[in-house]
């Protein structure tokens, strides 16, 4: 059989499995001519082509011979989402595959080898881990994760609004600590928000909260310099959990998080925004002039201490806000402390 490398691009005709130039496990290369009828490709083990658009099926495909796609979870602008099984292991998987469309644009190329290599780094039960980069024969680029039974954040709060302060909390308490890891690695997840956490049942049957893709996590250096680069005149996020030095273009660092996750937690006890608009620039602009909406406007029984440790956290000034993410996490563990229904804390 006629292999090639789906990076370098070089035939191999013998016994190879992996390139000798770069390490790249070989595929079947489909351009090969042959008279035996029975080299055709079968389905479920075929090579992808340049013919696969956004609407293409994925289900009963193989990913480079180990990965079986069962069917699909999800989309967002720039990715699609899948469950596979992983035939090495018999287990389910997700499998993230990057839009066709986008197979040639560079900075979405770029952007999901990122989220790959610094996900990789992370080794956290609060962070969904990245077990595999994988490139196609025509440059179609995937990640494989592990599948988290459960739901979003966003789901829940769909489906049953606010949450109560002692579950609130703790999911909260449980992001910052994931946060907190990736911070220590110089890593700024950069995009907060309920769609980005995953609500998953434990052995116990408890409940943990995961933090999902960090498509646009950067690396920082101790000063807040960006070490990674994004497209000319992108702004990267979504709007309406933006810290304002993010609305700006300005340097980031983890305090701009602290800023994300405080607008998050406003909606996770009180269903709304801390920020109004009508537009998204609106609500984009209303950051960087007035301060946020209380959450005790929204509900008077929430705990004044709360409310208070929100707006620390979404402090227009960075230098205001919680300056780690573990005193952040800690400030929100004290609300509920004198109750005797602490979340766990944050290891030193």
């Amino acid at each position: 059989m006629t292999r090639r490398c789906p990076r370098c691009h070089t035939t191999f005709h013998g016994d190879e499995q992996t390139c000798p130039q770069d390490g790249a496990a070989l595929v079947a290369d489909d351009s090969a001519t042959s008279d035996d009828a029975s080299s055709e490709v079968p389905r479920g083990t075929r090579p992808h082509t340049a013919g696969y658009t956004d609407n293409t099926t994925l289900s009963g495909d193989v990913f480079d011979g180990r990965y079986e796609v069962v069917g699909r979870l999800g989309e967002g602008g720039m990715s699609y989402v899948y469950q596979a099984r992983d035939r090495a292991t018999g287990e389910l998987v997700a499998v993230k595959v990057l839009s066709p469309l986008l197979i040639r644009e560079r900075v979405a190329v770029e952007r999901l080898r990122r989220e790959a290599k610094l996900a990789m780094q992370l080794h956290h039960e609060h962070i969904c881990p990245i077990l595999r980069l994988g490139e196609l024969e025509n440059g179609l680029l995937y990640l494989v994760m592990p599948y988290l039974p459960g739901e979003l954040l966003a789901d829940r709060l769909e489906r049953s609004g606010p949450l109560p302060l002692v579950a609130g909390i703790g999911f909260l308490v449980q992001i910052c600590a994931g946060l907190h890891h990736a911070h220590q690695l110089h890593i700024v997840h950069r995009d907060l928000k309920p769609e980005n956490v995953m609500i998953v049942p434990d052995d116990q049957r408890r409940e943990r909260a995961v933090l999902l893709d960090f498509g646009l996590a950067k690396s920082v250096d101790a000063a807040g310099m960006s070490l990674t680069v994004t497209g000319t005149g992108m702004v990267p996020g979504t709007p309406e959990f933006m810290s304002p030095e993010q609305v700006r273009g300005d340097r980031l660092d983890p305090r701009s998080d602290i800023y994300a996750l405080g607008v998050l937690a406003s909606e996770v006890f009180t269903g709304q925004l801390p920020f109004e608009g009508r537009t998204t620039q609106q609500i984009m602009v209303s950051r960087l002039k007035s301060p946020p909406r209380r959450v005790r406007e929204f509900d008077a029984d929430l705990p004044a201490a709360l409310e208070a440790v929100l707006l620390k956290a979404m402090s227009l000034d960075p230098n205001d806000r919680y300056q780690t993410m573990r005193d952040f996490g800690e400030a929100l563990a004290d609300v509920i402390d004198e109750a005797g229904a602490r979340p766990h804390r944050l290891l030193r």
